[in-house]
């Protein structure tokens, strides 16, 4: 699903908090839990984690899909980049 304001346009907005405990990938039953979790379409999944990698992700360890990649932000937040292979509007 893709959210949108009523005008078309699509935000994201990002806060910090100076306690933050960053998520545990894949998570345990005692381990911090993902409080949001984004699934970003690229054109291409290779050329994808390249550029996050480039951008400062990391790629998590565990890859529970093959053409499914989760990445980790430098706070440690997981998400996951896909091939877009449909339209999704």
């Amino acid at each position: 699903m893709v959210l949108r304001a009523p005008d078309g346009s699509q935000r994201l907005s990002f806060q910090t908090v100076t306690d933050h405990v960053s998520p545990v990938w894949p998570a345990g039953p005692d381990d911090q839990q993902m409080m949001m979790h984004l699934d970003v379409a690229v054109e291409d999944l290779e050329a994808g984690v390249t550029w996050a990698l480039e951008s400062g992700a990391t790629e998590a360890a565990h890859q529970p899909q093959k053409d499914v990649r989760v990445m980790l932000d430098p706070a440690g937040h997981p998400f996951c980049l896909f091939a877009r292979s449909f339209d999704m509007d």
